[in-house]
């Protein structure tokens, strides 16, 4: 199983939509995974802790873990190809 932590300004109600959609795209493609939410502040120290890391604000920090955009997730501007960028990282 591959855990993804989603950063928004604040850690709840953004991140849970981007993470509710990352979770029902990966099921149907039959990836399993285990997301969790957190303030984007928080990433530099639990970003290395996963397997991808999904924000839907800018990330200045390092983390030796992916970092994915997804702001496409909330404007639907681009929301496949931001999918299918995250599922290639969890396959």
């Amino acid at each position: 199983m591959k855990r993804v932590l989603v950063a928004c300004g604040n850690g709840i109600a953004t991140s849970t939509v981007v993470a509710s959609k990352i979770r029902e795209y990966a099921e149907n493609a039959g990836v399993i995974i285990k997301t969790e939410q957190c303030k984007l502040m928080e990433v530099p120290g639990k970003g290395d802790d996963y397997d991808l890391v999904v924000t839907t604000g800018q990330f200045g920090g390092q983390v030796n873990t992916p970092v994915v955009g997804a702001l496409s997730l909330l404007t639907g501007i681009g929301k496949e190809a931001t999918l299918k960028e995250i599922l290639s990282y969890l396959k």
